[in-house]
């Protein structure tokens, strides 16, 4: 067995000791990575590791993801509702508490692979993704930072600028694109803001805008596009991803059917050029809206 195996083999073994019900899904999803994908995931805790963090504390990482989760998933089924009402909510209780945000992000960048329906969404954003593309580059909430690098080495940009309201998350982006080493000409740059008070060096539309699990963790969903569509331009790649009934510890706004994301899309100055849906295991997207099962959803927009 090579060290990267045995690593993720540890990995695996120290998620199920604390998890054992997340077995049968654990070894599924190990089983059915592409070779691409299990290397891009060795890479990432070769990186952790470098980091100074252990096996141990990235499956404690990875496991409070899913358990926090399951958590969610009992109250939503009961109450029909997701727990938090308001950002306040849940910056208390993750944005602004930079241990459990770390936790967090690591974690969150562990499903990226784990999760089919995070690595389907990952492929539809390289898939789309216009190669070559130039101008400038914005994503609000690069999170952990894995779509604000695979953007540097697709595209072509003069700038690359992520805005995050989280510490926590604009440290991790800047370390991720440090320890990777991604080659690109363009000028970088994290800034720790409010996107809705963020205002831009330049007039100039950005010429691609990615938002990737945002708008469930927001009050108002329509204030973010609005402002997406008034700093794109009607040729701008705009790439967006949301979930429907997918309660998590900081979920706020719910939306139901995939509909409702793109009337609001709509709504705003934007129109859906290509989507994505990932339902529930074993579900059509029909049945997940019927059942309130949780789908994640993924589009390219392009602005009226």
């Amino acid at each position: 067995m090579s060290e990267g195996s045995s690593q993720l083999q540890e990995f695996v073994d120290r998620v199920l000791a604390d998890n054992p019900t997340h077995s049968n899904f654990l070894h599924s999803s190990v089983a059915q990575m592409t070779p691409e994908a299990k290397q891009e995931l060795l890479k990432y805790i070769d990186y952790c590791l470098d980091r100074g963090l252990s096996i141990d504390y990235l499956a404690h990482c990875y496991n409070t993801i899913t358990l926090d989760t399951q958590v969610e998933q009992i109250y939503f089924r009961r109450s029909g509702k997701y727990r938090c009402s308001s950002f306040k909510e849940a910056a208390e209780k993750v944005y602004f508490d930079s241990e459990y945000m770390k936790k967090y992000m690591y974690g969150l960048a562990l499903t990226a692979f784990l999760w089919p329906n995070h690595a389907a969404m990952h492929e539809f954003f390289v898939n789309t993704f216009p190669k070559g593309l130039q101008g400038d580059y914005l994503e609000i909430g690069p999170g952990h930072g894995f779509y604000f690098r695979q953007a540097a080495d697709l595209g072509n940009f003069g700038n690359m600028l992520g805005v995050d309201i989280s510490p926590a998350s604009v440290a991790l982006s800047s370390d991720i694109m440090r320890h990777y080493n991604v080659q690109t000409a363009a000028k970088v740059e994290f800034r720790q803001a409010d996107f809705l008070e963020f205002s831009p060096d330049s007039a100039a539309p950005f010429s691609c805008v990615v938002m990737g699990e945002v708008l469930e963790h927001v009050e108002q969903p329509d204030r973010f596009l609005s402002k997406i569509a008034q700093l794109s331009g009607p040729d701008s790649h705009i790439y967006i991803t949301t979930c429907l009934n997918a309660p998590a510890i900081d979920h706020i706004f719910l939306f139901e059917r995939s509909e409702d994301v793109e009337q609001l899309a709509r709504a705003t100055g934007l129109q859906v050029k290509e989507r994505f849906a990932a339902p529930y295991a074993g579900k059509t997207l029909a049945e997940c809206e019927a059942k309130r099962l949780a789908v994640n959803v993924a589009y390219v927009l392009q602005k009226r």
